[in-house]
């Protein structure tokens, strides 16, 4: 097969595998009730993203030209989406030159299959997997249980989630909503064999993972990896990651499988050095990460002898022919935005409903996945779920301007909604701030809401249409002088008098300057 998919219309998956672990079954605010209500959930994350926020600040303000490598790597991401179908067809030219097989799977479904095929023709029932967003993207390990393979994860939080059958919370620490005494309560339940008087020492608890793990390493001939980058130049494919894990994955097994979303390619070997500097200061606070592994094809006698590349459109062909779309996918999944936004950092990553949470992953699900205006939609919400303050823009170390998006989000599934009792309302506020006289003595009126405030001065539920509003956030009581009658009291027409005979003097002097 070639990239020619690249030219298919501008429409999300829908194969019954398409959408993968893309779509929740609840909306976010729904959600996120349940999960502000845990105050265990809540202090372990915030503890967690202060820590990490603290290390990045640290390690990026050593760097003078900082800014400098986000412009860069903006630039040259911005090149590859431009680029994209080329590179593509490059990075495949190259790989299988190296004696690699590419295979392009257009959704999650083809490449499920496509994974499961290849694993079933070398005899294993079993697989060890590097921490891959992409897979849990299309829900790989869930099609591969179906089939009676037992999928290994070898990453000490993906393993934390995936023994205590939960659900991976961050884009970078996935077990980040756990603290120390749950995951030792899960390792006693689910590890065979461990040790039954294990503390939560974080030592002691790595050691256990570890000693469960090497079995593992040592014994399964078939693993599956995500790419952080695939070189178009050289064919070449990167991991980069803190524990030897990937390179224990990347390196012991016969047949190894690498599943990359196509958004990954780079043009150049030489533009890792702009990613291999803003990534691991981005996503973990350091200044290079412990492990980066690359691997070209298949070398004879040294690492497996079998490689395979699935290149992964998944919706992404759909959101590079949409300019919100383009812009998330120049994402390199540091999961920066996500260690400083007020949102994420109090709801956590399970209430978005989906692999990617936090701000990027309220732009980027509805790209892949969809996004409609159905009420029981849940990726309808996601745009939503943001106080757009911009911090997620700034740490962003490509400079995707996350809250531009969502605001672009936002004002499409509007569009799409048709006649809402929201559009409703805001017609019938404007047909009212025409006329003076109708918008005093509606203000008038808005007065008596006071009323109905409570003691804190905030009402919690307005009246249908704008019920809509008050379910998520408290809204102010009406003041007891509105700005209009207290311009036309005597104190507010002597204060005005007094600003303009302020600002007259503030010009003269200028001038006498």
């Amino acid at each position: 097969m070639s990239s020619t998919f690249l030219g298919m219309p501008a429409t999300p998956p829908r194969s019954p595998y398409g959408t993968g672990n893309l779509r929740g079954d609840r909306k976010f605010p729904e959600a996120a009730h349940d999960d502000l209500g845990n105050a265990q959930l809540r202090r372990n994350l915030g503890k967690a993203t202060h820590t990490i926020r603290a290390k990045r600040l640290n390690v990026t303000g050593e760097l003078p030209d900082w800014e400098e490598l986000r412009d860069a790597g903006s630039a040259i991401k911005t090149h590859t989406m431009n680029r994209l179908p080329e590179l593509l067809e490059e990075l495949e030219r190259k790989v299988t030159e190296r004696g690699g097989t590419v295979h392009w799977a257009r959704d999650g479904g083809e490449a499920n299959e496509i994974v499961a095929r290849l694993i079933e023709e070398t005899g294993s029932k079993e697989v060890i997997k590097v921490k891959s967003m992409a897979t849990q993207e299309i829900g790989l390990n869930e099609h591969l249980e179906s089939l009676g393979i037992t999928p290994h994860e070898t990453d000490l939080a993906e393993l934390i989630v995936q023994l205590a059958h939960d659900r991976p919370s961050h884009i970078l620490v996935p077990a980040i909503h756990r603290n120390r005494d749950e995951i030792r309560e899960i390792f006693l339940k689910e590890i065979p064999g461990v040790d039954p008087s294990l503390d939560n020492v974080p030592a002691h608890l790595a050691a256990a993972a570890r000693a469960y793990l090497r079995e593992k390493f040592m014994t399964t001939k078939v693993a599956v990896s995500g790419a952080n980058f695939g070189i178009a130049e050289t064919g070449t494919l990167s991991v980069v990651e803190s524990e030897g894990n990937g390179r224990m994955c990347l390196t012991l097994p016969e047949t190894l499988i690498t599943v990359m979303g196509i958004e990954k390619v780079l043009p150049r070997y030489q533009d890792l050095e702009v990613f291999l500097q803003l990534l691991p200061r981005s996503s973990t606070g350091e200044r290079m990460n412990p492990y980066t592994s690359m691997w070209t094809g298949v070398t004879p006698g040294d690492g497996p002898q079998t490689f395979h590349l699935v290149l992964l459109d998944n919706g992404r062909t759909a959101a590079l022919a949409d300019r919100i779309g383009r812009e998330a996918l120049n994402c390199i999944r540091c999961s920066a935005c996500l260690n400083v936004c007020p949102v994420y950092e109090r709801a956590g990553g399970h209430a978005y409903g989906s692999t990617y949470p936090g701000p990027i992953g309220a732009v980027l699900t509805p790209q892949l996945a969809g996004m409609h205006a159905a009420k029981d939609d849940p990726n309808s919400s996601l745009p939503y779920a943001s106080t757009l303050c911009g911090a997620c823009f700034d740490a962003c170390p490509v400079k995707i301007d996350i809250p531009s998006l969502l605001v672009e989000l936002r004002h499409q599934y509007t569009e799409q909604s048709g006649t809402t009792a929201e559009k409703l309302a805001m017609k019938a506020a404007a047909g009212v701030m025409k006329r003076p006289k109708l918008f005093s003595a509606a203000q008038k009126a808005a007065g008596l809401g006071r009323v109905a405030a409570g003691r804190d001065g905030k009402l919690s539920q307005l009246p249908p249409p704008f019920s809509g509003w008050s379910d998520s956030r408290d809204t102010p009581a009406p003041p007891k002088e509105t700005f209009r009658s207290w311009l036309a009291s005597a104190d507010g027409a002597a204060t005005m008098r007094a600003a303009a005979d302020a600002y007259a003097d503030n010009q003269q002097q200028e001038e006498e300057k």
